[in-house]
């Protein structure tokens, strides 16, 4: 048999499993890797891993999420292209991104063809076989979103054979397609509670926002339905959420870090100022003025005053606004300009360097309640049903409930923009506002009369030199790597 070429036990080693308990084995192979239920838990563990990478949640698709939009602002050069919308296939995070949710894509591909065979517990077996098309299925989903068709793999790559190695694109409608039949499979064979890892909310939730990204509002609404009919609530207070450590039911799926020992979370050093960060230079994803002028920072529980910050020696550093720090840090050593001003505040846990042990969310609770809203409300308009959910999330907020009579249920238009103004408002800095302004953008090329406050249109608009709306700079382009290595892959328009 063929060996894997990204070695499994590479993998596992990576993952932290007990591989080097067993005897030491000369080459790799599926035959004498996967002989229990020891290493199907290794290779399941590898594909959370790879979600771990600095190219997905460690650090880009944070900053890919973000730094494009009206949320975030930066005046570090290695984040300019995303802020400029001015990236290239030669940017960085464009390649990594790409790499590495292929990557665990590929893990997730070892996972479905080898683990069948093994023989162990079969209710295991089977999650396992579930969580793995779970980790696809989001691989793929943001290799579509992000860069439109992509070669879709489906079985793992075990041969440098240009043939095998160099696939065409597959066209966005079917890689969808097979996102969807993975989720949809995933959500029947992974457990309603699998701690620290995906089960069947997350499985679903998945879904929801799958199908919302494709304006599919009656699949979208269904998915939804199904994880708020297991009742689970939202974390309350808001700020409880954060760091992310698993704290509760609202936490349908986070990515787990473990600080020195995996390597750990890149971002939460590279948003937080000194003397809370390691170093002081200037910071990734800032909050933009706009954001906090749009933000009721007196009244709303996610933005308004908290408390005091101070570092160790008892020196104000600045004013805890629970989703952003007004740091001040006048007399701290060591700080300057880069280090006064607004700062993410949803990381908080500094490691070792650049090795935070705080989690990173992929699918909260508050996110579900907000896609059946929107999704019921894009059916029919406004509706008790659509301000039941709404009202959830904006009275965790310390905001009043909205009845029928109120001016934002008068029309969907007033409906979808107070949607869309508590997604931007629960979720600022979480990595998803970027994609919600693109399916934005193509929810109004689709229907003229479906307007939006804001599109990523109207931000490629405003960053780019010329001021066109260049419906192009929706996807990001094939990375330079890519077209140079693969002869049937065609880059993107207007790259």
């Amino acid at each position: 048999m063929k060996k894997i070429l990204i070695p499994v036990c590479g993998l596992a080693l990576l993952a932290g499993c007990n591989f080097l308990q067993k005897e030491p084995l000369t080459s790799i192979t599926p035959n004498n890797f996967f002989g229990s239920g020891d290493d199907a838990e290794a290779s399941i563990t590898a594909c959370y891993d790879a979600l771990q990478g600095a190219g997905a949640y460690g650090q880009d698709m944070l900053t890919m999420g973000e730094m494009p939009t009206d949320n975030c602002t930066s005046n570090n050069t290695d984040v300019n292209a995303l802020r400029t919308i001015s990236w290239t296939p030669g940017t960085s995070q464009v390649g990594n991104v790409y790499r590495q949710f292929f990557l665990s894509a590929n893990r997730a591909n070892i996972v479905l063809k080898y683990v069948p065979t093994v023989v162990m517990d079969t209710m295991r077996r089977r999650q396992i076989l579930g969580e793995a098309r779970f980790v696809r299925a989001l691989s793929y989903f943001n290799l579509v979103r992000a860069y439109g068709a992509v070669p879709l793999r489906l079985q793992p790559t075990e041969t440098t054979a240009p043939s095998e190695l160099n696939l065409p694109r597959t066209p966005a409608d079917q890689v969808y397609n097979q996102v969807v039949a993975d989720l949809t499979a995933a959500a029947v064979q992974m457990p309603a509670s699998n701690p620290n890892r995906a089960g069947k909310n997350a499985a679903n939730a998945l879904l929801a926002r799958v199908q919302l990204t494709q304006r599919n509002w009656a699949a979208a609404q269904a998915a939804a339905a199904k994880v708020i009919a297991n009742n689970i609530a939202l974390n309350s207070p808001f700020k409880s959420l954060f760091p992310a450590e698993n704290k509760g039911p609202e936490s349908l799926f986070e990515i787990q870090f473990a600080g020195s020992a995996d390597g750990g979370n890149l971002i939460a050093d590279e948003v937080l100022p000194l003397p809370i960060a390691t170093y002081s230079y200037a910071k990734f994803n800032v909050p933009s003025a706009e954001l906090i002028a749009f933000a009721d920072t007196v009244n709303d529980k996610r933005w308004a005053f908290n408390t005091i910050i101070r570092n160790s020696s008892g020196q104000f550093v600045g004013r805890d606004h629970v989703s952003y720090l007004d740091a001040k840090n006048v007399g701290v050593n060591g700080a300057n300009g880069n280090d006064r001003g607004p700062f993410v505040y949803k990381w908080t846990s500094i490691g070792n360097g650049f090795n935070s042990v705080d989690n990173v969310y992929v699918l909260r609770y508050a996110e579900v309640l907000l896609t059946y809203a929107e999704a019921v409300n894009e059916q029919s308009g406004p509706s008790q049903d659509v301000l039941n959910k709404l009202n959830l999330v904006r009275q965790r907020a310390g905001l009043a409930a909205l009845t029928l009579a109120s001016a934002q249920a008068a029309t969907k238009t007033t409906m979808r923009a107070e949607i869309e103004r508590q997604r931007r408002l629960e979720f600022a800095f979480e990595g998803e506002r970027w994609w919600d302004l693109v399916r934005y953008a193509r929810h109004t090329l689709a229907d003229a009369s479906a307007t939006h406050t804001i599109t990523a249109l109207d931000i490629i608009a405003q960053r780019r030199a010329g001021g066109a709306r260049d419906v192009n700079f929706l996807v990001f382009p094939i990375p330079q790597a890519e077209i140079n290595t693969n002869p049937q892959v065609q880059q993107n328009p207007g790259y």
